[in-house]
């Protein structure tokens, strides 16, 4: 890993399903500070820190923040995303005092369904040149 991702907060996901793409490039647009880095779980780069932080992707396969050496999953890693992006999003923070369980369980719903409501992808995505320095 470069120094330069260290800094950076990396978002971690599942590089061939359809609403973990979209979900990246949601992120991108709204990132003007380009404070995130990405990796696919699948990239060589997404399984070191999976194995870096002991992350179980049999438990959470779909969005995995990294920020500061801690790693976050499920819907307080969304949460703490949102809350660094432009415009309102932020905002969502507040829906973290909401218990973890009950954020869980939407996020859990919505992740299970992804594949079937989105469709998935026979690879990972390639970012395009001008993308390619946000990714790990």
């Amino acid at each position: 890993m470069s120094q330069g991702a260290n800094k950076k907060k990396i978002v971690l996901f599942d590089g061939v399903c359809n609403l973990c793409n979209s979900s990246v490039t949601f992120i991108i647009k709204r990132d003007p500070k380009n404070r995130f880095k990405f990796a696919a779980l699948q990239s060589d780069s997404g399984q070191k820190l999976v194995t870096m932080h002991g992350i179980d992707t049999s438990k959470t396969d779909s969005i995995i923040l990294i920020d500061h050496d801690k790693a976050y999953a499920k819907s307080g890693a969304a949460l703490r995303i949102a809350k660094f992006l432009s415009g309102g999003y932020p905002l969502l923070f507040g829906l973290i005092i909401i218990p973890p369980f009950l954020r869980n369980w939407v996020y859990d719903y919505i992740a299970r369904n992804r594949y079937k409501w989105y469709g998935k992808r026979e690879s990972c995505m390639i970012p395009t040149q001008e993308l390619k320095e946000k990714f790990l």
